[in-house]
């Protein structure tokens, strides 16, 4: 028997651990990743001021895992009545699936803006939006910077931005612009946290247009509904997700069993999740997580059943998920806001709730020494490699 994960994100890697330590020890174990590495994407805005930590925010797969054989592939689609994942490599064929394949950026139709903007998908990208700005402050004599998407990775990009112009003297001749359609920072987030996290913005020198919404850019604008220009050196899109090309950019719905189909599980982002009190599971990396916990219990018990019972498949008692908002916290710049209990906090507490999640899942995946040096440079007072 074989059992696929499909991504090595946060709901990929946690699942494939949990499988490893689940299954039977005959049963093979398949994670297909585009890299070898697991990268902590919650944490690829601080390579833009700290081109270091690209290094540390990435794990070596084979080194967090260890029945699991890591198999370095695009996956390219995904066959679920034939059972076969189509790869750069070739086809694998499954008996269960986990698909956690995460996101793409979305651009919303509009290839004006994918032609102008850079993403933050990467650590490439972090370094690629950190040296346009370094090459715009040498060839002018100010620099706008405009961030597309007000979300928690908008925040933390201009947020990260402004810190920097002030690292390097900048801050004077930088202008960092965060537009959102919404009427809020941070929309879909209690507003208590919207309304910190837009004082922490404002504090950091961050201009907010909220209610603005994009239509397209020219080399030099982004073009606004309401017929306005406004003008960039360098363009950030930060706005909005959609699924990946080997799902067609879709992102299927799924229930609280989390099944895509009997055989074919999806969790993380690269599905919209409905859990068992029928709320909308917000994308993020703590709830990928918990999803993966519930695909790996019933892909277990699935697997169980069919190596030990003659009675159909309807009758197994799949897990339901039910989403358990563990809080939320967001970096903007050295300062952070975060949702403790029922207090929004900032300042150090705010980054000591940052620090703790990042490190609980990398203790979770068997990363205890990165967890440590993680939160240590989260706690840090200022960035160690700005030049």
């Amino acid at each position: 028997m074989h059992v696929v994960v499909l991504g090595g994100g946060y709901a990929g890697l946690v699942t494939t651990r949990r499988l490893e330590r689940r299954l039977p020890s005959d049963v093979r174990l398949t994670l297909v990743n585009e890299s070898p590495d697991h990268v902590l994407k919650h944490e690829l805005h601080r390579v833009i001021r700290r081109p270091a930590m690209a290094n540390a925010i990435r794990l070596s797969l084979p080194a967090v895992t260890d029945r699991a054989r890591i198999h370095v592939a695009t996956v390219e689609s995904l066959d679920r009545a034939g059972r076969i994942v189509e790869c750069s490599t070739g086809p694998i064929e499954y008996d269960y699936c986990v698909c956690c394949l995460g996101t793409a950026t979305d651009y919303h139709g509009m290839a004006s803006v994918r032609d102008r903007a850079v993403p933050l998908a990467s650590s490439a990208d972090a370094l690629a939006i950190r040296s346009g700005y370094r090459e715009a402050l040498e060839s002018a004599g100010s620099v706008r910077l405009v961030v597309g998407g007000a979300g928690l990775s908008g925040v933390q990009v201009a947020g990260e931005l402004a810190a920097l112009a002030r690292a390097w003297d900048a801050s004077d001749r930088t202008t960092v612009t965060l537009l959102e359609r919404a009427s809020t920072v941070a929309p879909g987030f209690p507003p208590r946290f919207a309304a910190a996290i837009r004082e922490a913005l404002d504090a950091s020198g961050v201009r907010v247009e909220p209610e603005t919404t994009v239509v397209g850019a020219d080399d030099g604008a982004v073009e606004t509904a309401d017929g306005r220009s406004v003008p960039f050196d360098q363009l950030v899109w930060t706005g909005g997700i959609r699924g990946t090309d080997a799902q067609r950019g879709t992102r299927p719905t799924v229930g609280p069993a989390l099944q895509l189909d009997r055989f074919t599980f999806g969790c993380g982002d690269a599905v919209r999740v409905e859990d068992a009190t029928g709320d909308r599971v917000p994308a993020s990396a703590q709830s990928a997580r918990q999803t993966a916990r519930t695909a790996a219990e019933n892909v277990d018990r699935l697997v169980r059943h069919d190596r030990s019972s003659t009675a159909p498949p309807a009758a197994v008692d799949l897990d339901e998920f039910e989403w358990a908002a563990p809080g939320w916290a967001v970096s903007v710049g050295d300062d952070a806001v975060a949702i403790v209990g029922s207090r929004v906090v900032t300042g150090r507490p705010a980054r000591i709730a940052k620090a703790a999640a990042g490190a609980r899942h990398l203790a979770a995946v068997g990363a205890g020494r990165t967890a440590f040096e993680l939160a240590r440079t989260e706690l840090a007072s200022g960035p160690a490699d700005c030049p």
